[in-house]
């Protein structure tokens, strides 16, 4: 059967077979005082709420990464710059190069 054809049956159905006047007793009543009872919904609570929510997991993984970068780091605590412990050039260094370039 094409689709077409059914449509065309279902819609010919519809129409011999209007809708009732007829509605429940006190139905509109019933709505009426369902929609009463419901409060709208403030944002600024909802979202207040939402963020409370996320106090939570934020605050765990900010102390697990905390454990995290201090268990993970053997030199934490010591004194040494930055330069020292990446094992970067150190000043005296730099001085050499920067006066070889500059006699050239």
């Amino acid at each position: 059967m094409k689709m077409d054809s059914v449509i065309e049956k279902l819609m010919r159905a519809a129409r011999n077979n209007p809708p009732s006047d007829r509605v429940p007793y006190t139905f509109e009543k019933r709505i009426m005082a369902r929609l009463a009872g419901t409060q709208p919904v403030d944002l600024s609570t909802w979202l207040a709420v939402q963020l409370w929510r996320a106090v939570v997991p934020c605050f765990a993984v900010m102390i697990l990464l905390g454990v995290w970068i201090n268990v993970g780091n053997p030199i934490a605590g010591n004194d040494s710059s930055l330069a020292e412990i990446t094992g970067e050039l150190s000043l005296d260094h730099v001085v050499q190069v920067a006066t070889v370039i500059s006699s050239d």
